[in-house]
């Protein structure tokens, strides 16, 4: 009788204590997700890529001789106008070299004056007469030559736009054709997208876009599409570019967008086609996407995938139309965990 009693208290103890964690776990918070319902037209025919933002045309700005920068008046970022002065460099010898050549122009001249009058008289042989001329025409030469040798020690802008890298500060020796600033027009700016030469047939330089730059929150319909001839030899993708008018400045160079295709011969998704980043894989290898019951309950529901569109994959079995699959917020969940959306 001592022993049956001992039995009935540990398995009231074994129950007190199952409840209890029962309790616990209902009494966890449900972890929010966001989701999504297979449906027909979930997705239409666009096919959505990323892209990088480049710049319409890129601009080099450099001296034509060798020097030392005296200082650079631009910094990144800054818009320039055409003309505007950018950076100098030491003139003192462009300067020394303007003077000697201003005073061999005014003794050529002074020369020719004095020729003049004796060739006028006919007091002066005529191959005299023609040196003094070819005299003037070099000290001419040279002068105008100083004087370039002067203005080149000064560097404008010779397009107007944005400074993108500068290159050479104060101080630097800089040597003919170096780079100092680069200038970018950005008044329109092309993104950027790289297209499998499976989907690349489909676009055409008309073809619809939408862009998404998250950086700055920003919607743009793309222009003109230019489209490369010569497929990367590792990815075999095409690079695609797309115009796109960008009047308040605000895309820049680098910035990461999100670019979506409306292809006319395109076919639509599935209606069982998801996010690829909802596809989740186990130790095992097998594939499975996260589901929601009718009582938030998350479950683990496992699938198969075919072809992969732009970011979606169709699934070839284990979902029906009209389940709900998480696509965000995956990571903290496991079997039977609560969730809301």
């Amino acid at each position: 009788m001592r022993k049956q009693t001992i039995w009935i208290a540990a398995i009231v103890m074994a129950l007190m204590s199952s409840c209890g964690g029962q309790k616990e776990e209902s009494s966890k918070a449900p972890i929010r997700v966001k989701t999504l319902v297979v449906s027909p037209g979930m997705v239409d025919n666009a096919q959505t890529y990323v892209g990088v933002v480049e710049e319409s045309e890129a601009t080099a700005v450099s001296f034509t001789s060798m020097g030392v920068v005296k200082r650079v008046l631009v910094d990144e970022g800054q818009a320039v106008s055409r003309g505007q002065l950018i950076a100098e460099m030491d003139d003192t010898q462009a300067r020394n070299m303007l003077s000697n050549a201003q005073a061999q122009m005014a003794q050529a001249n002074d020369a020719y004056a004095r020729m003049k009058q004796l060739y006028d008289q006919r007091a002066l042989a005529e191959i005299k007469w023609v040196e003094t001329q070819s005299q003037v025409a070099q000290a001419k030469s040279q002068l105008e030559m100083a004087k370039k040798n002067l203005s080149d020690c000064h560097l404008t802008a010779p397009v107007s736009g944005i400074i993108g890298r500068k290159q050479i500060g104060a101080g630097e020796t800089v040597l003919p054709s170096q780079a100092v600033v680069s200038i970018l027009d950005i008044s329109t700016v092309k993104v950027k997208v790289a297209v499998p030469e499976a989907e690349i047939g489909g676009i055409t330089t008309n073809t619809p876009t939408s862009i998404k730059v998250e950086a700055i929150d920003g919607r743009y319909q793309g222009g003109t599409i230019e489209k490369g001839v010569q497929a990367d030899a590792l990815t075999h993708t095409y690079d695609v570019k797309i115009n796109v008018a960008n009047a308040d400045r605000k895309l820049l160079p680098g910035m990461v967008a999100s670019v979506r295709f409306v292809t006319d011969g395109s076919q639509g998704f599935s209606s069982q086609s998801i996010p690829v980043t909802s596809i989740q894989k186990k130790a095992d290898g097998s594939l499975f996407v996260w589901t929601v019951t009718q009582d938030s309950t998350a479950h683990r529901s496992a699938v198969q995938i075919g072809g992969t569109q732009g970011n979606y994959v169709s699934v070839t079995n284990g979902l029906s139309i009209g389940q709900r699959i998480v696509t965000e917020g995956y990571q903290k969940l496991s079997e039977g965990t609560k969730v809301i959306y």
